[in-house]
């Protein structure tokens, strides 16, 4: 059948180029299946009977190929990703689930198409636009099923994080993994450990960033995933934490995964930090006699293990450093009392460019525990923080500096310079002079060390 897809410029040049030297090429993968969906279309590959060598003379200066795997590249003259083409091939041998032991040149489309991951994802379209659909893809998207192609375990004996990528797909099209393919990622889930942190970190990170993050989870969990990924998560499901005088009505586990379903930031760095904001609440839980439960300092627990995670999963290290000050700090104080000072604290340690996200996991976790999303405390508490902000952080934020301070006061370059700006910030930050230039230097000529 003829599928109608409106495509680029240069896609449609790739491929009249290489028909007319006799050759096949077709447009396979995901964009095949987000062209049925009628999503918008990018991550052009294609995949031809033509050799790799065939390809770079053909597109020349544009071409590059430095891989053992069949995929030139092409530059995107739109400046996006590149195109890849991949010459057919065949697959020989897992030993480490990650990569073939050996690949050769394939024989023809199906032959190719066999090796790939799910039936969604092993539709092939002509250059007349016509579809190719061995595996009955098509259908299973209109299902929105995802299937594994041929033998699940074979698959995912392949290459392990394709488990992974099942569950991502699903969080990010809304889709269901079909019973046989969920079955057998259940029974190979162990082999996901023989896979690069890296690879799983970005797989969860995608995940995350999907429109159902916290269905998404629930997947990797109940697919047995979770307890391999994320084990740290999976000894919280069942911690009790409802209380006389207490407003949570969930376990720490299922309280946790509401909390990411009303995150709104849609970075993962702190969909993440929300989802495991209370991990910690596993080693502080004390009940008392009257019914009573606590969890005192569990967020200095939860850093504690947010690190680990970070370092196992091999995060970079602005990624660690948010993903665990999100965690530290969650536990704030919400006081119309509170003073400036110790609102200048909080965010210090959070971080000016944390704030944001740091109240979206706030108003995730008052959600994800039964409460409202926000009160007139929280809002006040916002209007404080905006106002705090113009305040200076530190004596490098004065709109003066130490040549205004030799300038003024007639000293040298040293100690006492150093001085007189810290005296000054105390008047600003403790007095309420205004930190503009006029009133400092009028303050600076007063002052006496």
């Amino acid at each position: 059948m003829r599928l109608e897809v409106g495509i680029p410029e240069q896609v449609r040049e790739i491929l009249d180029r290489v028909e007319k030297t006799g050759r096949e090429i077709y447009i396979v993968g995901g964009v095949v299946r987000d062209a049925i969906l009628g999503k918008q279309l990018y991550d052009w590959d294609f995949t031809t009977n033509a050799t790799p060598e065939e390809i770079l003379e053909l597109f020349g200066q544009e071409a590059f190929y430095d891989n053992k795997f069949g995929t030139v590249g092409v530059k995107n003259r739109e400046g996006g990703r590149q195109f890849e083409i991949t010459t057919y091939r065949k697959e020989f041998g897992y030993s480490d689930n990650r990569r073939p032991d050996k690949v050769e040149w394939g024989e023809n489309l199906e032959e190719d198409l066999a090796r790939r991951d799910f039936t969604i994802n092993a539709m092939a379209v002509s250059a007349k636009m016509e579809l190719v659909d061995p595996f009955g893809g098509r259908a299973d998207v209109e299902k929105k099923l995802i299937k594994a192609v041929g033998n699940a375990d074979e698959r995912f004996g392949e290459d392990a994080l394709r488990m992974m990528r099942a569950v991502r797909i699903a969080a990010q099209l809304g889709f269901t993994i079909e019973e046989n393919t969920v079955a057998a990622i259940k029974r190979n889930a162990a082999l996901i450990q023989n896979i690069a942190a890296e690879r799983i970190r970005d797989e969860l990170f995608k995940l995350l960033a999907s429109d159902y993050p916290a269905d998404g989870y629930l997947l990797l969990r109940n697919a047995g995933l979770g307890e391999v990924i994320l084990p740290e998560m999976e000894k919280t499901f069942g911690v009790e934490q409802k209380s006389p005088g207490r407003h949570h009505v969930y376990d720490v586990g299922t309280h946790s995964v509401e909390s990411l379903r009303h995150c709104k930031s849609a970075d993962p760095v702190t969909r993440l930090a929300t989802l495991m904001h209370d991990v910690g609440k596993t080693r502080t839980q004390k009940t008392y006699a009257d019914g009573r439960i606590t969890f005192y300092n569990h967020e200095m627990e939860s850093a504690k293990i947010a690190k680990k995670v970070a370092e196992r999963l091999r995060f970079s290290n602005e990624e660690e450093e948010k993903f665990v000050r999100l965690v530290r700090w969650h536990q704030f104080t919400v006081d119309e009392r509170q003073t400036d000072s110790a609102i200048r604290r909080f965010i210090k340690n959070v971080g000016k460019e944390n704030l944001e996200d740091m109240l979206a996991l706030r108003v995730g976790d008052r959600l994800g525990g039964g409460a409202r999303e926000t009160s007139w405390r929280l809002e006040k508490y916002k209007e404080r923080l905006i106002g705090v902000q113009k305040q200076p952080f530190s004596v490098t934020d004065l709109k003066v500096n130490g040549n205004d301070v030799m300038k003024v006061k007639g000293v040298k370059s040293g100690p006492r310079v150093g001085k007189y700006l810290e005296a000054l910030f105390a008047e600003v930050v403790e007095k309420g002079l205004a930190n503009e230039r006029e009133a400092l230097l009028e303050k600076l000529a007063t002052i006496s060390l």
